[in-house]
């Protein structure tokens, strides 16, 4: 077993407000990092914002965030944390508020550093503390040493580096209700995908494998019936939030497999939710799985209580129709992305760009 995750976690309704004292010992002023909206709707941004004022600490807000955050805004948040002479930076949002903060972290200790030096780690100085307020139940980055932004090339590009790892982290699922149930459904199937694609990574471990089975059993009732239109109540919120945070904890240790940089793919160039563009493959990293290794996936299924067709059906049932269609040119073209790519070759299972071709023709082609 191996595993290393050294942020403080607070998690509960008013988490923020109880924990509050912790920030203090970060500094006196601070960047907050989030989009428009999404943030002062849920209550988290004014959760945050009376906690620093109760603590006398200042602070600059940078409402820039976009999905997908390209890397060149996270660069000039960066700076402007370094104009105001933010101590620390406070990321407040789902997944891309959440990386985009991680990325504003460095740029703000190393405002002269290009995208290169970026994605190359070559950082001089360690980034700024950082601070993570989770809105959605799906990202995992509360508690994760990645982040994914958007290069310059427009393609999502991952960086894992334990200089990432947030000093602290709150979540509180009162602010996920006021999620749209379209995020909602995208954020909860990514949970599913986190767990899944853990389980079957090269690298799971007992440790991984715990995470994952339990993010797993905790998501499916909310999901189930969130996937048949209803509302969640507190309670479900809450447990999806609890699998949201385990889900990343088992990433933590495995990173993801073929379905999320496959996905990838679908939100560069069809706008695909994150969720919903790694959650799509799933049912066929899950039959190449069971090629593989018929005992492991079993194993898989007996500690999840669901069958192989109840798991995958639960996985579809939370999925949109799909209006796209991708010719067989466009789908050679894009091929090459993945020859020796690390999420593919992390796979449980033999997966090659044959298997590839027929995953995204069997789902996508013409």
């Amino acid at each position: 077993m191996n595993y290393y995750m050294p942020t403080r976690l607070y998690t509960g309704s008013d988490c923020i407000a109880q924990h509050g004292d912790a920030l203090k010992a970060l500094g006196k002023r601070c960047l907050l990092v989030t989009e428009r909206v999404a943030a002062s709707k849920s209550g988290a941004l004014e959760d945050v914002e009376r906690v620093l004022s109760s603590h006398g600490i200042e602070r600059d807000v940078w409402d820039g965030v976009t999905a997908n955050p390209p890397l060149s805004s996270c660069m000039e948040a960066g700076k402007l944390a370094a104009q105001c002479n933010a101590q620390f930076v406070v990321g407040i949002g789902g997944g891309s508020s959440l990386d985009a903060a991680k990325a504003v972290a460095v740029f703000a200790a190393n405002p002269t550093l290009d995208e290169v030096g970026f994605y190359a780690l070559a950082w001089e100085r360690d980034p700024l503390p950082i601070v993570l307020v989770g809105t959605t139940a799906g990202t995992g980055s509360e508690v994760t040493k990645v982040s994914v932004l958007t290069d310059s090339s427009l393609r999502k590009h991952s960086i894992h580096d334990d200089r990432l790892y947030a000093t602290l982290s709150f979540g509180d699922s009162r602010h996920t209700h006021t999620c749209p149930a379209a995020v909602t459904l995208s954020c909860g199937v990514d949970v599913l995908a986190h767990a899944t694609e853990s389980y079957f990574s090269h690298k799971a471990d007992e440790i991984s494998r715990a995470f994952s089975v339990r993010a797993i059993r905790l998501a499916c009732g909310p999901l189930s019936v969130a996937a048949a239109g209803e509302e969640l109540d507190d309670e479900q919120r809450r447990l999806l939030y609890e699998a949201s945070i385990l889900g990343g904890l088992a990433i933590n240790t495995t990173g993801t497999c073929f379905p999320h940089n496959v996905g990838y793919y679908l939100t560069e160039n069809y706008g695909v939710p994150h969720g919903f563009a790694s959650a799509v493959f799933m049912p066929h990293m899950l039959e190449y799985a069971n090629e593989f290794d018929p005992s492991y996936a079993q194993a898989f299924y007996d500690e999840i209580g669901m069958s192989r067709q109840t798991y995958v059906r639960l996985v579809r049932d939370c999925l949109p129709a799909f209006e796209f269609r991708m010719d067989s040119e466009e789908i050679e073209r894009a091929l090459p992305r993945w020859e020796g790519n690390g999420s593919v070759q992390n796979t449980r299972a033999r997966v090659t760009l044959s298997n590839i071709r027929e995953v995204l023709t069997s789902t996508f082609g013409q």
